[in-house]
C-alpha cells in the first residue's frame, strides 16, 4: 500500500463526511491508497451516518469504517488503525493523520507525497492550515520550553519580542522549511518512523519529539494546503465562536508531555513559568482594558487541573 489515511471521528459525522468528500478526488492521483475512519465510541448516530455515506457514495472501495470500544482520545483512535496496517502483509509506505474537521484542497496530498519521495531523510511532514477565508493558521511549531511557556502564558508584546526565539508558535513563513513539530490536523508520517519509535502515546507534539530524538526530521510543506475548521472536532476553540474553557484532558496531556519528556524538575519549572506568565498577562489585560486572548478562567483551571494534580500522584 502506498498511503494510509486515518481519520478519527468523535461526534462529528457530518464533518467527517465532508472531509471524505474532499479526499475522494485526491485519490485519483494515488490509486494505491486506503482510508480508515475510526470512531471513538461516539454516543450519537455517527456510525449510522458514516456507514450510510460510505455505502451511498461508493467509497467502500477505498474507505473502511472501524468502530472502537471506547473513546481513548486522539492517539488511541489513530493507533487502532495504524497498528494492524503496519503488521499486515500490505504495510503502507506513508501514513497521513487527518482531522475530521478538515477539507483537503486540490493537490495537497500529491504535494506532501512528492516532498516525502524527494526527501528520504524526512520522517514527518505537515500541511499549511487555512481558515475558510483563506487566512493562514499557525501549524508549524517549536518544541515547548520553560521560557516558551512563560511567553505563551503572558502574551505581552515586549516579552514576546525578548523571547522571540523561544516562542512555541513562531510567526508564519510561506517557504518550505524544517520545524520541530507540525499540527496533527494533517501530518504525514513515514512507515520507518513508526517502526523505530512505535505508535503514538499522547499527541503530535510528543510524537514529533520522539521522532526527532530518533533522528527523523520534520518539515512544513506550505504547498500542501488544507482548510482546518479549528476546534470543531475538539469543541475547545473556534474561529467563528467564543472560546471555551480548556477541558481537563487538555491539562492532563500537557502535564504528561512535560513529565515524560523533561522530568519532574523541568515540569515544575514549566508550570511555574506558565503560571507566572498567565498572571502577568491577565494583569496587563486589566491595565489596558483588553479582552483576554486565551480561554476563560484559564488560570483557575490551570491551578485546579494541573498544579493540584501533583498532589494526586499524577
Amino acid at each position: 500500500m502506498r498511503l494510509l489515511i486515518v481519520i478519527v471521528n468523535y461526534r462529528t459525522p457530518e464533518l467527517t463526511v465532508d472531509c471524505l468528500k474532499s479526499v475522494e478526488p485526491e485519490l485519483a492521483d494515488i490509486p494505491d491508497a486506503r482510508v480508515t475512519v475510526t470512531d471513538n465510541l461516539s454516543p450519537d448516530d455517527s456510525l449510522v451516518t458514516l456507514a450510510r455515506a460510505i455505502e451511498s457514495n461508493g467509497w467502500s472501495k477505498w474507505c473502511t469504517l472501524m468502530p472502537l470500544p471506547k473513546n481513548g482520545g486522539f492517539a488511541y483512535g489513530n493507533n487502532q488503525a495504524i497498528h494492524p496496517s503496519l503488521t499486515g502483509p500490505d504495510s503502507p509506505e506513508l501514513v497521513l493523520l487527518l482531522n475530521p474537521d478538515t477539507l483537503v484542497l486540490p493537490g495537497a496530498l500529491r504535494e506532501l507525497m512528492k516532498f516525502m519521495d524527494a526527501s528520504p531523510d524526512v520522517g514527518i511532514a505537515g500541511a499549511r492550515c487555512e481558515n475558510r477565508d483563506g487566512s493562514v493558521r499557525r501549524s508549524a511549531f517549536r518544541f515547548h520550553s520553560i521560557r516558551g511557556e512563560f511567553e505563551r502564558g503572558a502574551n505581552v508584546g515586549i516579552i514576546s519580542k525578548i523571547l522571540k526565539n523561544q516562542i512555541t508558535a513562531p510567526p508564519l513563513r510561506n517557504d518550505l522549511h524544517r520545524v520541530d513539530w507540525v499540527s496533527g490536523a494533517c501530518m504525514m508520517v513515514r512507515r520507518s518512523v513508526f517502526k523505530k519509535i512505535g505508535l503514538m502515546y499522547y499527541e503530535e507534539t510528543d510524537f514529533c519529539l520522539r521522532a526527532a530524538r530518533a533522528g527523523f526530521a520534520c518539515w512544513y510543506v506550505p504547498a500542501a494546503r488544507i482548510i482546518h475548521l479549528v476546534g470543531q472536532s475538539s469543541g475547545v476553540t473556534g474561529a467563528a465562536k467564543a472560546l471555551k474553557r480548556r477541558p481537563k484532558y487538555w491539562f492532563d496531556a500537557r502535564h504528561r508531555y512535560f513529565l515524560r519528556n523533561y522530568g519532574v524538575l523541568k515540569t515544575l519549572a514549566a508550570d511555574f513559568a506558565w503560571g507566572c506568565g498567565l498572571l502577568i498577562g491577565r494583569t496587563w489585560d486589566v491595565i489596558r482594558w483588553r479582552e483576554p486572548y486565551e480561554s476563560p478562567r484559564l488560570f483557575r483551571d490551570f491551578v485546579r487541573f494541573n498544579l493540584l494534580s501533583w498532589g494526586q500522584g499524577k
